[in-house]
């Protein structure tokens, strides 16, 4: 045991000590952070008002055209739009709206916004189809009047009869972000673990290692190790990107007139929108099960990678074993807007609970909630999927480890699972 623990130790510490890690490590939070602030950012610089000069023959559209937040109408007569037009650089106005009947065109010396030619294009829509009804003597009032506009809010009900609010698009950004991230660790880490197998192959440093310790050791040990690491890259995520976003909140981010319109002034306005949209979502179970099934999903697959890395002798050689053990993965990706669309199908359950596919399944699943005794089958199948896959690799691992310049084959793995002895 003492043996399995000073192997997990040399590759954590290999491992942490690297440039890639710690570049990782610092730059990964800051990308977050800037995922988080800069939509803030980007809506409170897009709220500059556009000027926008109107030149119409023989219309009336300019009379109707109203001012909003962004935009700002100003008519002008044929030698000002004339003059825009040559002189586009150092005129006031940011594009010009030239109408001729019921052709439309907007000049300007950069290309315009969508938001703008929507913005301009519904106004202009609603005012032509607002003629169209009165020539055809229909009432434009009791039309008006007709319209109406409904804001539905959802709420959650507990087994103690007590509700909390609760937002779909929350749910499916937790869903889909946990997922993806599951999906993204299992790979990248299950990988550093074949490379890693594949590395110590090739230099001969293996049949140092296997003199003093188990085969078995020496996977489960070096899986372990990768498995802390990435723990601990993860944490630190956490950590720096919370530290980072305050930060970067207190600097860049004006949130007087915000903090004045909540009930708690003391707090962080991203915490707090944060809370807002996360009501009815359990993120305590979330943040454990994403800890867990990261945990047993990586240390279930990375005992294939490294059964794969074992058996062959350069990492171009692996693509032929590698497909089917992350089909799964793939298929899990795939399926991951069906599963949000009806998280409590057939399809979504049974995924949820085959060891393979349930890492990703579940976590896109947990948001919109999910019974408990489905999550502790669940866990205890993945569990046994990975003492079963662990035993699997273990067998292929202790023969291909020291099998060097054979071209291995399915029928070759195969004798080697199959072997007793």
């Amino acid at each position: 045991m003492n043996k399995t623990f000073l192997i997990i130790k040399r590759e954590f510490l290999v491992r942490v000590k690297k440039k890639s890690f710690i570049i990782m490590t610092l730059l990964a939070p800051i990308l977050m952070a800037g995922l988080i602030i800069a939509p803030v950012l980007l809506t409170d610089n897009d709220n500059q008002k556009r000027l926008i000069a109107v030149y119409e023959d023989n219309s009336s559209y300019s009379k109707k055209l109203e001012d909003s937040e962004n935009i700002s109408f100003n008519l002008v007569d044929q030698s000002e739009a004339v003059k825009f037009k040559k002189d586009i650089i150092t005129s006031p106005f940011y594009a010009l709206l030239e109408i001729y009947d019921t052709n439309f065109t907007i000049f300007s010396s950069q290309q315009i916004s969508l938001n703008l030619r929507k913005s301009i294009t519904n106004q202009l829509e609603n005012i032509i189809e607002k003629e169209k009804l009165k020539n055809s003597g229909i009432d434009i009032k009791l039309i008006e009047s007709a319209k109406t506009k409904i804001n539905i809010e959802t709420k959650i009900i507990d087994d103690e009869g007590k509700t909390t609010s609760s937002s779909t698009e929350a749910s499916m950004g937790i869903g889909f972000i946990t997922g993806i991230l599951i999906y993204m660790f299992i790979f990248m880490y299950g990988t550093m673990v074949m490379r890693g197998v594949i590395e110590e192959k090739t230099n001969r440093i293996v049949e140092i290692i296997i003199s003093s310790v188990k085969p078995f050791q020496l996977m489960i040990g070096k899986i372990l190790g990768v498995a802390l690491v990435g723990l601990t890259q993860f944490l630190l995520w956490i950590i720096l990107t919370i530290i980072v976003s305050t930060f970067a909140e207190i600097l860049f981010i004006d949130t007087d007139e915000i903090v004045k319109n909540m009930n708690q002034p003391n707090e962080s306005v991203l915490i707090g929108e944060l809370v807002k949209l996360t009501g009815g979502i359990d993120l305590v179970t979330i943040f454990v099960s994403f800890i867990f099934y990261f945990l047993f999903g990586y240390l279930m697959y990375s005992s294939l990678f490294a059964a794969v890395g074992s058996a062959v002798d350069a990492e171009a050689d692996t693509q032929q074993f590698m497909l089917p053990i992350t089909m799964p993965l793939i298929l899990s990706f795939i399926l991951i807007q069906p599963v949000m669309d009806n998280p409590d199908g057939l399809l979504a359950f049974w995924l949820s609970m085959i060891p393979l596919t349930s890492p990703i399944i579940m976590m896109v699943r947990l948001p919109f909630g999910v019974e408990n005794w489905e999550i502790l089958i669940s866990m205890s199948f993945l569990i046994l999927g990975f003492i079963f896959t662990t035993g699997l690799a273990a067998k292929i691992y202790r023969t291909g480890i020291l099998m060097y310049g054979k071209k291995i084959t399915y029928k070759e793995l195969w004798k080697w699972i199959s072997y007793k002895g």
